[in-house]
């Protein structure tokens, strides 16, 4: 019998990658579906489940404990919006988070991540079931970026680094070396489309990772999703952080991109 990991599982295609690998591991997988973020189907390739709500902390420990996790994983997105919905929160997970001195991202992490640690369950890297998705600094599309677009990146590089470690978003959005929209709390994808209607087509995305990242529940990511966002505004092009942020949906989401001429840079600090 294989050893036994928890799968903390959000939205998107990310959870479904960190259960296939961990299977093929040998990791028999105890997944905490967070309702209304998790995709429907991973009940059915989980060796265990159980829906839990956001705020349901409590619940979720309870779960991995009763299954005889002592190991868990983040996977997946949920959207930041939920800290504003007291009903999704139980009296105990209130309490908890009531402790934070501010509702910064890093900070409720690092509150939630302490608190499961304490009771036994480490929160690991998840990078380790998807290495293959980080890419060396390239050009991924036969799209290349124009010398407007270059310039652009160059421009929006720097502030995004700035937006990132100030805890506030990490996407950035630029045109004509002006900066139209930084990602807040209502994640990339509706960022590039808040980009779109103030900006127009055009726009480049920038995403980059922060210099005290936490890894373990808060990487950025990239992927077929983010291309869609910027192909339904017009967008130009998409950079991201080489080695940092992980590119999803590699294949489809370069094709997708070269059918709408968009240009995907990767790109080192």
């Amino acid at each position: 019998m294989g050893q036994q990991i928890g799968i903390i599982a959000g939205s998107g295609e990310v959870p479904f990658m960190v259960l296939e690998e961990a299977k093929k591991l040998g990791y028999i997988c105890a997944v905490a579906g967070i309702k209304g973020e998790a995709g429907l189907g991973l009940k059915d390739k989980a060796d265990v489940f159980e829906w839990v709500d956001a705020g349901e902390i409590l619940k979720l420990v309870s779960f991995f404990k009763k299954t005889g996790v002592k190991e868990a994983v983040f996977a997946g997105k949920v959207d930041r919006r939920v800290i504003f919905k007291r009903e999704k929160f139980n009296k105990a997970s209130h309490q908890l988070l009531s402790q934070v001195q501010d509702r910064s991202p890093t900070a409720i992490i690092k509150t939630i991540i302490d608190f499961i640690e304490k009771e036994g369950i480490q929160i690991i890297d998840p990078t380790v079931f998807f290495a293959s998705s980080f890419c060396q600094e390239s050009i991924l599309t036969e799209t290349r970026p124009s010398l407007e677009v270059e310039e652009d990146i160059v421009f929006g590089w720097k502030i995004a680094k700035n937006i990132a470690d100030l805890d506030v978003g990490q996407t950035v959005i630029v045109k004509d070396k002006a900066v139209v929209a930084v990602e807040g709390i209502e994640g990339t994808d509706e960022a590039i489309k808040r980009g779109g209607r103030l900006a127009g087509k055009e726009i480049v995305v920038i995403k980059v990772c922060r210099s005290f990242q936490e890894t373990r529940v808060d990487l950025p990511a990239v992927g077929l999703g983010t291309v869609k966002s910027l192909a339904e505004v017009g967008g130009r092009a998409l950079c991201f952080e080489a080695q940092k942020v992980p590119f999803f949906q590699k294949e489809e989401a370069i094709s997708l991109a070269d059918t709408n001429r968009i240009s995907i840079v990767v790109r080192k600090s």
